[in-house]
């Protein structure tokens, strides 16, 4: 730890812990002690830490290939595409390496999209107010919150701010100029914040009506997180662009941009590219965890974990005044506390347990999927225990 503070950034505030090996939902450090994760790197290790399958799929294509020019076909990539277009409302696939580039591959799309239709006037995308797009410079500066573009400035023009779950806040932000609306479906890192039924269907309609696309960015809701493949299912709402990265394979970086054809037919050669997106090694490994998530049922293990943690968290409620809400989908939750409650992620993982502190009031929990109710009742007892003797 002293010789990665003396030449790592310091982007950082890291917790004083050297994590050596995983499985599972647990997690080792060196000194041997063990952690049950709910962080999951967050919300990335959706099978868990070191998964057989995926490993195995790791080492085979290893020994095979690794890495060549997106100027030639390899399977493993025109596998995984197939597999998502099959299982989502997609059409094409653009690979790359993160969410942010993810993110920035369906920005320059919407736009461009507008472009080849000699409407080059409409170039604006509305986003939501807490969102969180990534940290490039043209993410950070769709993200709706201001302490993600603090010391940035000037950030780029063409994004427009409108609260999120307000449909009458959109529909006054609709302008000629706009081409896109940009939204998590669930909006993760402001607040684990769920929207309220109709409001996404009334976002489509809005979309519809003038003509402009609509993105959803599930990087972190994304791959059974919300207790269906993709969040948009929940809602029976479909997006013309999707995002996808984090659990999409399992900790390896990738990163995914989905659209239907039309849309997708706005990038041609050299419009966009990237080296290393949907490389064979990383795309094997991503198509096998794409495979164990649907065909071994790990999804519905997670809904009925979700199910069983969500009771948990709400007999909590009933025991500690301190507790404003209990909010989330799937194994997406959180709980809202009426204190500062960064010093019980401290806490917390002292006594053995990984959990996350967003927006200072809010504990988030984003284990894997394969998560055990054992390890849902001991955090449930770590977090009574905590809250009797502090709060």
């Amino acid at each position: 730890m002293e010789r990665a503070d003396a030449v790592i950034a310091k982007t950082y505030k890291r917790f004083p812990v050297l994590l050596e090996k995983g499985s599972s939902s647990t997690l080792v450090d060196t000194d041997g002690r063990k952690y049950a994760d709910f962080v999951a790197g967050i919300a990335v290790c959706n099978l868990g830490h070191a998964h057989p399958a995926v490993t195995r799929a790791l080492t085979a294509q290893a020994q095979r290939l690794w890495h060549v020019s997106n100027l030639y076909y390899t399977r493993p990539q025109i596998d995984l595409a197939g597999w998502l277009v099959k299982n989502s409302f997609a059409d094409r696939v653009f690979f790359c390496n993160s969410g942010a580039e993810a993110n920035e591959a369906a920005i320059k799309l919407a736009r461009k999209y507008y472009q080849e239709r000699d409407q080059k006037q409409r170039f604006r995308i509305i986003t939501m107010e807490r969102s969180f797009h990534g940290r490039t410079m043209a993410t950070l500066s769709a993200t709706g919150q201001n302490k993600i573009k603090k010391g940035f400035d000037p950030v780029l023009e063409g994004f427009d701010f409108v609260p999120f779950d307000d449909v009458e806040a959109l529909k006054s932000k609709i302008a000629e100029d706009t081409c896109a609306v940009m939204l998590e479906p669930v909006q993760g890192e402001g607040g684990v914040r769920c929207p309220a039924p109709g409001y996404l269907s009334a976002v489509r309609e809005i979309c519809d009506q003038n003509d402009v696309l609509l993105i959803f960015d599930e990087i972190q809701t994304g791959m059974g997180r919300t207790g269906k493949l993709f969040a948009y299912q929940n809602f029976d709402v479909e997006p013309d662009i999707m995002t996808l990265a984090k659990a999409l394979a399992n900790g390896l970086p990738i990163g995914a941009m989905l659209a239907k054809e039309q849309v997708a037919d706005a990038f041609g050669p050299g419009a966009h590219a990237t080296t290393f997106g949907g490389t064979p090694l990383v795309t094997a490994a991503a198509l096998e965890v794409c495979k164990t998530l649907v065909d071994g049922k790990i999804i519905e293990q997670g809904r009925a974990r979700a199910a069983y943690f969500r009771k948990k968290l709400h007999r909590l409620k009933e025991r500690h005044s301190c507790i404003v809400d209990v909010r989330g989908i799937g194994l997406l939750l959180g709980i809202k506390v009426n204190f500062n409650a960064e010093s019980m992620v401290v806490e917390c993982m002292q006594r053995g347990f990984l959990i996350n502190c967003i927006q200072e009031h809010i504990l988030r929990f984003v284990p894997p999927l394969v998560i055990t109710e054992e390890e849902i009742d001991a955090l449930i007892n770590c977090l009574d225990d905590l809250l009797r003797k502090e709060h």
